[in-house]
């Protein structure tokens, strides 16, 4: 039998569980979730479905927060009560914003304003479909928290340590000069074992962090949480390789290969145009975009190219938009405008909030100049 570390379920038996995780490239350890939904005792003991996130506040929100967003929306609706950690320690063990605590703390509180405006503010609280914003600095006041640090840490060697690395975006050889970073392994795992969680989500990006926690909950007899894993979105200059390969992912620290939710139509259109898609070639940042975030959303998209070259034509199936791109058939010029206006009305809820509370976005602005 292949080890957990490699395999993950292969199907999906309850009708909750899979309309939660639709969408989801991996789901490991289903049987969890599912013995709760069926009338067992979730972790927390209460028979409350509890699904946790962590997320360092480092910056402002790029379009992976949505997708994250859709994954979240599924399950409150289906009961869950779920978690968004703010991890500011962890965040100061990986040296954003220069370890500076109180930016920390500003963009924690950035952070759990846009997800709130991207689930369309849901109900706040410790109930079924309710959202709870926690700060990792609040979860580590508990007595047992550090016990369980060190129980999460004894007889991890450094090495399996540093194969974990990926999940902070360094490589494994980039921290030996920082005894803390050798600990945010045993941090996560901490969180979710703290926090009493049935599901701990994340990109593909926190696969080997969420294998880390699995394997601590063997050595100590715990429970393990089902761990459920969202598709990683490649940056606009590229699409990337293997799907446990990250330097290609999109990501907030170059934002000319990201899209930053705050974008302006204008600015859209400008990053779209640059984006690598080629025809004849089916790997794009664009057709994952259509595919993870548009079809979902809309159902559809259009693209308008100029009346004088054609009419208007709506794609009711990623696969569908994709081989008529890939085949000629739609100018990549057109596909990507329509990729670009598309995002310009999903991510309309998140420009209207700020709009209308300015004051959290402008100190996030000046936060991001002066890093």
């Amino acid at each position: 039998m292949p080890s957990d570390e490699t395999q993950a379920d292969e199907g999906i038996q309850h009708p909750i569980a899979a309309r939660m995780f639709s969408g989801c490239v991996e789901v490991i350890g289903v049987d969890h979730v599912e013995a709760v939904l069926s009338g067992s005792e979730s972790n927390s003991g209460n028979n409350q479905l509890v699904a946790y996130i962590g997320l360092e506040p480092s910056g402002k929100a790029h379009l992976g927060w949505l997708l994250l967003s859709g994954t979240i929306r599924k399950m409150l609706d289906e009961g869950v009560n779920v978690i968004i950690l703010l991890a500011d320690w962890h965040a100061w063990v990986n040296d954003k914003f220069g370890r500076d605590m109180g930016k920390i703390s500003l963009a924690a509180d950035y952070m759990s304003e846009v997800f709130r405006a991207l689930l369309d503010y849901p109900e706040l609280g410790d109930g079924p479909g309710q959202v709870r914003f926690v700060r990792a600095s609040e979860v580590m006041d508990s007595g047992k928290y550090w016990e369980r640090v060190l129980r999460c840490s004894k007889n991890m060697s450094l090495s399996r340590v540093r194969r974990t690395f990926s999940i902070m975006g360094r490589d494994e050889d980039s921290s030996d000069h920082d005894l803390s970073a050798f600990y945010y392994p045993a941090l996560q795992a901490a969180d979710i074992f703290e926090l009493e969680v049935d599901i701990a989500f994340g990109g593909m990006d926190q696969r080997k962090a969420h294998m880390y926690m699995r394997e601590v909950a063997d050595r100590n007899g715990w429970t393990k949480p089902t761990c459920i894993h969202t598709p990683m979105l490649s940056g606009l200059k590229g699409a990337g390789g293997r799907m446990d390969s990250f330097e290609y992912k999109m990501s907030k620290s170059d934002p000319n290969n990201a899209i930053i939710l705050h974008d302006s139509k204008d600015v859209l259109r400008k990053k779209m145009k640059k984006a690598f898609l080629e025809v004849g070639n089916d790997s794009s940042a664009i057709f994952e975009i259509v595919e993870h975030i548009i079809m979902p959303r809309m159902g559809k998209i259009v693209v308008t190219p100029d009346p004088k070259y054609g009419s208007p034509s709506s794609f009711f199936s990623s696969d569908d938009f994709v081989s008529s791109v890939s085949g000629g058939n739609v100018h990549p010029l057109d596909a990507k405008i329509a990729v670009a206006d598309a995002l310009f009305v999903i991510l309309s809820p998140v420009s209207k909030h700020f709009q209308e509370n300015p004051e959290l976005l402008e100190s996030m602005e000046s936060l991001s100049e002066s890093k």
